[in-house]
């Protein structure tokens, strides 16, 4: 080059190096920031608002349905509880239930109650037909009475009524309340075997070293004599069992103690 010229390629001035804006010709790089720096404000808030309009669309979406699934669940919640406190009412009153079926129909071996005196009065004696019934008297383990019948047996003809007893003795230093159950066997006897007086499913308080004696009146339907079943039947036993009585406890079904 010629001397005193300013270095550079063939004589020409050297463009200054102050970073990537500058390659643009002609556009400064302060008026480039100027230009895309508002450009990005106006783009970025759509986008995020178009987002957020999404996100909150979403929310109500999973909002309803939950609150669908928890009405549902209440529903299904409040079914199964009406059943439950259904079947706790019924499993309460089976055994009251059951005992008057059975004291109505005999099943079970339970003997017949709800007869009334005229009945007594207008029946006939089968006098050739003569059963011979036997009594037997249990004490549950936590029984701590003695219990025994006062007669083993006797002979009764269908449509007569008999009497019997049974003793009791509370032979401890304290008062003992006792209930008692019964049954007759054969099962299929008990139908016709109607007691007209009983101690049974009723409390009895001995206080200590009491003793009482408890009557049973009761009589044999004279329809004992007409049924087949029945023909080969000639012994009868009635069975009392006692139990001390607890509050909460229930005694078992007629039959089936």
């Amino acid at each position: 080059g010629r001397e005193g010229s300013a270095p550079g390629w063939l004589g020409l001035e050297a463009p200054p190096r102050t970073g990537w804006s500058s390659a643009l010709p002609g556009v400064a790089p302060r008026t480039l920031h100027a230009q895309v720096e508002p450009l990005l404000q106006r783009r970025l808030p759509l986008r995020f608002h178009t987002q957020s309009r999404g996100a909150k669309s979403r929310n109500r979406k999973f909002k309803g349905q939950e609150d669908e699934w928890k009405s549902r669940n209440k529903t299904a919640l409040t079914y199964i509880a009406a059943a439950g406190v259904g079947m706790i009412g019924l499993s309460y009153a089976a055994v009251p239930l059951y005992r008057l079926y059975c004291q109505a129909s005999g099943l079970g071996g339970t003997a017949v109650a709800g007869h009334n005196a005229d009945l007594v009065e207008t029946m006939t004696p089968v006098k050739e037909r003569v059963i011979k019934i036997t009594f037997n008297a249990d004490r549950h383990a936590s029984m701590r009475w003695n219990f025994r019948p006062q007669q083993t047996e006797i002979y009764v003809a269908p449509g007569e009524t008999a009497l019997a007893f049974y003793r009791a003795k509370n032979p401890t230093d304290t008062p003992i309340t006792g209930i008692s159950t019964y049954n007759v066997v054969p099962f299929e006897a008990g139908q016709y075997f109607n007691k007209i007086q009983c101690f049974c499913f009723e409390e009895q308080r001995l206080n200590p070293h009491e003793e009482v004696d408890m009557p049973v009146f009761f009589y044999i339907d004279p329809e004992f004599d007409e049924d087949p079943r029945m023909a080969r039947v000639d012994t009868i036993t009635l069975s009392y069992t006692f139990f001390e009585a607890k509050e909460g406890q229930t005694l078992p079904l007629p039959g089936y103690s």
